[in-house]
């Protein structure tokens, strides 16, 4: 019986250690097939064909998905298609991705860089700071960083202007009513008032003129001095 679980163990032992050459040999040929394609991206992007590097970079990444160097060239042939936004993602899973602090900082920087193409300024300014704490050293992103901030303030200063632009135009319009209801209501007035003196003009006529059946003052006095000439 000994033997015979001696023969079993060994059996499996076997199974686990063809198992792990299995997998060994599979991470193997994936990595080889997976650096294939981040050749062949390497040479269409170095030929300006960004669409077909992107392409092989994917097929890359399909084959090895943590692969941070597949991932990096993915995020830098979608920024060569001024796919800034969708590059921005790549940098960032590629900075998440790696352990070394220059290649984090490298990928922060790149994602500063699609940021401020996309006119993200604020990320972009997010990305550089958090880059220079990893590589303070890095003076292109000492100057990217002051550049994004400088376009900041520029908008900020400019969407300030503007909000006091249209306050002012609100203003003027609100005046220009005011004025015009004003202006009608004076007029309204001014009619009224007519109309009021017309009707006043009206009644005192309407009193001066004797009623039907009736004679005037004058009428009357011509009457008298006519019968006294008579007499």
């Amino acid at each position: 019986m000994s033997s015979v679980n001696q023969i079993l163990e060994n059996r499996s032992m076997l199974k686990v250690i063809l198992l792990n050459l299995l997998l060994i040999l599979s991470a193997t040929l994936n990595a080889q097939t997976d650096k294939k394609f981040i050749r062949k991206g390497n040479r269409e992007y170095e030929k300006n064909k960004f669409s077909d590097s992107e392409i092989s970079y994917r097929k890359a990444i399909d084959k090895n998905k943590l692969s941070p160097d597949a991932v990096f060239n993915v995020g830098d042939a979608l920024y060569k298609q001024n796919k800034y936004e969708e590059a921005g993602k790549q940098f960032i899973e590629n900075a998440n991705q790696s352990d070394n602090k220059m290649k984090k900082s490298s990928g922060l920087f790149n994602l500063g860089n699609s940021m401020l193409k996309a006119n993200k300024l604020e990320e972009s300014i997010d990305a550089y700071k958090n880059s220079l704490k990893l590589n303070p050293a890095n003076n292109e992103a000492k100057y990217n960083l002051s550049y994004a901030q400088d376009l900041l303030r520029q908008q900020q200063q400019q969407q300030k202007q503007q909000q006091d632009k249209d306050k002012q135009d609100q203003n003027k319009d609100k005046n220009k009513k005011d004025q015009k209801k004003d202006q009608k209501d004076q007029k309204d007035k001014n009619n009224d008032k007519q109309n009021d003196q017309k009707k006043d003009q009206d009644q005192k006529q309407q009193q001066q003129q004797p009623q039907k059946g009736e004679i005037s003052k004058e009428d009357a006095q011509r009457l008298l001095n006519s019968l006294d000439n008579e007499q």
